[in-house]
């Protein structure tokens, strides 16, 4: 029997995180009997009871301006505070570590209309957010190891308010993720004197078969490695290590295939599609001064959805205990969304 990578299991090597996925294409056929989740209600476009709405007042009782763009505050419910004390001296005991985290925590809204996401926005309207991300990064920057700028969209992923927006976690510590990343990135420029993701880029556009979307500044891929069914990857085709390098005409472009891909994201099961999605690039405060050469500026999508609106992977048993894995091949992800309509749904006849 000749190996088939659409139809036998095998595994994948991500070579960010140094470690594999398993791939199980024939598990496909499967029936369906576990959860079914209930569609997504439609949102009102003001809801003055929602505290994240402009002039609505928030939990703390703070009250919103009466925004008409993007709108920033600090989080009233913060993971990361900066005025804490120290915990007491490390012991020494290589079983009981402990060492001292401070950081902020804040919100970043992306229109003043609570039923207009991204694919709905207009490219001018999502190159404001981006350019809010920019002036956020350069100045939390200055001061925090890491700066974590990430969206939960959907009560699938967590998503504890409907209205758009994402949040910007700023940290003395450089996470668990970037770290394994940074390590991985930097071994390899050491290894082969180019820049991983760089050579990943041009390889991916000469082979063609996990690209969803591409232009002169961006591509949009699905990972050869990737994990979650419809997951994605965001990458500048030149060297850039973070957001604040790029170029007005990169924010433009980067605007026009963020809209185009959660388009196809909404097309695929006709639903505001959820998903987690986040920037890694080089680190910044202290470490910015350290040579950051292996590192390429990407954004990453985790959608939970599989089979339909209301199917989902769920990362449990064997991914909670073993590694991950996932039935849809990258390649067969890829064709699914190149084959979706640019015109969202609820604009089609």
């Amino acid at each position: 029997m000749e190996f088939n990578a659409t139809e036998h299991q095998h595994i994948r090597y991500n070579p960010l995180r140094g470690d594999w996925v398993l791939i199980s294409p024939h598990r496909l056929q499967r029936p369906w009997s576990g959860k079914v989740d209930s569609l997504q209600e439609e949102l009102l476009e003001n809801d003055p009871k929602n505290p994240l709405s402009p002039g609505a007042t928030r939990p703390n009782g703070a009250v919103n301006p009466h925004y008409e763009s993007t709108y920033v505050f600090n989080n009233d419910f913060p993971a990361l505070l900066q005025e804490v004390p120290e915990p007491d001296v490390d012991s020494g005991d290589p079983l009981f570590k402990i060492a001292g985290a401070k950081g902020s925590c804040r919100v970043l809204c992306f229109h003043p209309k609570s039923n207009i996401t991204i694919p709905l926005m207009t490219v001018q309207e999502i190159k404001r957010i981006i350019d809010k991300w920019c002036e956020e990064l350069q100045e939390l920057g200055k001061h925090f190891t890491w700066v974590q700028i990430f969206e939960n969209k959907g009560d699938q992923m967590g998503c504890s308010n409907p209205h758009p927006h994402c949040q910007i976690w700023s940290s003395s510590f450089l996470p668990n993720e970037p770290k394994l990343k940074d390590s991985n990135q930097k071994a390899y420029w050491q290894k082969y004197k180019s820049v991983m993701l760089l050579d990943y880029i041009n390889r991916e556009l000469e082979r063609k078969e996990r690209l969803v979307e591409f232009n002169d500044s961006w591509v949009c891929l699905v990972p050869y490695w990737a994990i979650w069914p419809f997951e994605t990857m965001l990458l500048p085709r030149r060297h850039i290590l973070r957001l604040t390098d790029l170029t007005e005409d990169e924010r433009i472009s980067l605007a026009d295939i963020m809209k185009k891909l959660t388009i196809r994201y909404d097309n695929l099961f006709c639903t505001s599609f959820p998903y987690s999605m986040g920037w890694h690039g080089a680190p910044t405060g202290s470490l910015t001064s350290e040579d950051n050469s292996h590192w390429q500026l990407h954004a990453i999508y985790y959608p939970p959805l599989l089979r339909s609106a209301t199917i989902r992977k769920f990362m449990v048993g064997y991914e909670m205990l073993a590694q991950p894995q996932r039935d849809l091949t990258a390649e067969q992800a890829a064709d699914r969304l190149r084959s979706v309509s640019l015109t969202h749904y609820k604009f089609q006849s």
